[in-house]
């Protein structure tokens, strides 16, 4: 994919998890946020030709973005989406944790998409 096609991508994918997330279907929005903090990272990783290939180098792309840009909540961020990645697997979290955490997700998406090399891709 390209990354305005990835940009896209973390848009749909965020707006399909609140409405998972409305409709009380806590496993597909789980899954649907960390997507779009995923896509989120693989657009801004496409545009600095960063390497891809794994879920280790999607962690390893947001925490040198956070690093370069030093913006610690960056990263601590991509690590809440990591939880509900896990959370589609376990359904582990608690309804509290996912009232909390879900902002922090939204957050990193927006940050990441409102990077200069992002701002205004589209498909």
């Amino acid at each position: 994919m390209r990354a305005d096609e990835h940009v896209q991508a973390a848009r749909d994918l965020l707006a399909q998890s609140d409405r998972h997330f409305t409709n009380g279907d806590r496993l597909q929005g789980s899954e649907t946020l960390w997507g779009a903090a995923a896509h989120a990272i693989l657009a801004v990783s496409r545009t600095r030709r960063w390497r891809l290939g794994s879920h280790g180098r999607l962690r390893e792309n947001a925490d040198r973005l956070s690093s370069e840009l030093s913006e610690q909540e960056i990263a601590d961020d991509f690590q809440v989406a990591e939880r509900f990645h896990t959370n589609f697997y376990h359904d582990y979290l608690e309804d509290f944790r996912i009232r909390r955490d879900r902002p922090l997700v939204h957050r990193f998406v927006s940050r990441v998409l409102a990077l200069p090399e992002l701002a205004g891709l589209s498909p």
